[in-house]
């Protein structure tokens, strides 16, 4: 909770808990459907404004758990985070009033949120007393040992009682030293991020090279470094993996997020699954998101992709093509992708995306367990998993705790009769009301958030 009394909404309209019946399509889809603003956008532009030389604003930001969660980790480090007079009440524009240094001795909870744990790692130690940080018992396995090295080099202090993982606590001074450093970010391009977002605020800025075998998400990462460059922060990048950020001030700015690509992945799926077109409004021209490879993979399994107006068309052609693909730069595609290729008129293998194992659950090995639960066929590889297309029965799809996991679930569920997930309310994550979207998608509607 704010300053002002204002507790950030979990969900606006949040997506029913509990087991969900995916609906099957009756016929082709014939839908345009408005997505909610991007997570990653969203939680990067917030520690950006609370790292800020001022106040300022985002607008249209996500609403959802993880948002929600960095909300109240920054307020919790006394930055001052309120709506907007005037904006949506259920999704309202947020007005940022940073404070430097921030507020030690406090405890911040990251829930499942990847983002949180990784980012306000990077800026702890500019508090001024320990924070210690925590998560939901279902994310405490997720990786964050290369993260705690790599701080502890630049000068921050950690205690994590030999664990490499969380809870930990930050020993904050108000200032971290930065300097030259290694880090393997093999497992999370999000350790790149969190280094480079708050580097800005250390007292020397931040020479960061990457030294594992692969660097995945670098999207996400070129996100982080265009984020920063809107803010007057120019990185260098000498050569692939290596950035230096010069200690500076963060320029306020008032930001509108763009819409998150990845979660309008799962209804431009549902128009080659279902047949028909699904078109998403307010489609970039531009987008450092990793779902704007959606339009070049979609085209290479059989769609055919249009824009018109700023709006994106994705329609169903023929075929279901199976492929052989790359996804190390958007693994977060993954489990549309995998939905997908289970229809498709041959085998497909997703590789270089070994990285996703430790998201909010093994996402390979879940979809896999998943497919072959409803009589398909899958296969784990050692960087990747390869899906065979067979005739499935309805059952129950585990969401185990992953919002992308669930939505995949309702992808394999337009076709085959009685697939169940076991809780569509894992889609609250990064997606409130994906139930009520995913029907009204089916039903014609327009298909949109509150706002």
């Amino acid at each position: 909770m704010t300053a002002d009394g204002y507790s950030p909404p979990a969900s606006p309209d949040p997506s029913p808990r509990g087991e969900w019946a995916a609906p099957v399509a009756d016929g082709p889809v014939r839908a345009s459907v408005v997505v909610p603003g991007s997570k990653s956008l969203t939680n990067r532009e917030l520690i950006l404004a609370a790292l800020a030389d001022g106040p300022g604003m985002l607008h249209s930001p996500l609403h959802s758990e993880d948002s929600a969660r960095m909300v109240e980790a920054l307020t919790t480090l006394g930055v001052d985070i309120a709506p907007v007079p005037g904006s949506s009440p259920s999704e309202p524009d947020l007005a940022v009033t940073p404070i430097h240094p921030l507020r030690g001795n406090v405890e911040v909870d990251c829930g499942q949120a990847g983002t949180v744990m990784r980012f306000v790692a990077g800026l702890a130690g500019l508090a001024r007393g320990d924070v210690t940080l925590t998560a939901h018992a279902s994310a405490l396995h997720r990786p964050m040992g290369a993260m705690i090295r790599t701080l502890r080099e630049v000068g921050v202090d950690i205690d994590d009682g030999g664990s490499w993982a969380l809870p930990f606590a930050v020993r904050g001074r108000g200032h971290v030293r930065g300097g030259e450093v290694e880090i393997d970010a093999s497992s999370s391009s999000q350790f790149v991020s969190g280094l480079l977002l708050a580097a800005p605020r250390f007292d020397v800025g931040l020479h960061l090279r990457h030294i594992g075998a692969r660097l995945p998400s670098q999207p996400h990462i070129d996100m982080t470094v265009e984020a920063l460059g809107h803010r007057g922060i120019h990185v260098e990048r000498p050569q692939p993996g290596e950035w230096i950020v010069p200690a500076g001030p963060i320029r306020a700015k008032d930001v509108t997020i763009e819409p998150d690509l990845s979660n309008a992945a799962p209804f431009l799926a549902a128009a080659m699954v279902a047949g028909g077109a699904v078109t998403i409004t307010g489609w970039p021209l531009h987008s450092t998101q990793p779902g704007a490879l959606l339009t070049d993979i979609l085209t290479e399994m059989g769609a055919r992709s249009s824009r018109r107006a700023g709006n994106l068309t994705v329609t169903a052609g023929e075929r279901i093509a199976g492929i052989d693909l790359d996804l190390s730069a958007a693994g977060e595609l993954a489990p549309t992708l995998f939905g997908l290729a289970a229809f498709a008129d041959g085998p497909t293998t997703l590789y270089g995306i070994g990285h996703i194992r430790g998201h909010e659950t093994d996402r390979i090995a879940a979809l896999v367990g998943n497919l072959r639960a409803l009589g398909g066929e899958a296969e784990e590889l050692a960087d990747g998993v390869r899906i065979v297309p067979r005739p499935l029965k309805g059952g129950v799809w585990k969401a185990h705790h992953d919002h992308r996991l669930a939505t995949t679930g309702a992808i394999i569920g337009l076709r085959v009769p009685g697939v169940v997930v076991d809780d569509i309310g894992t889609t609250a994550k990064t997606m409130p009301r994906f139930a009520d979207m995913w029907q009204a998608m089916l039903d014609g509607s327009a298909v949109s958030t509150p706002r």
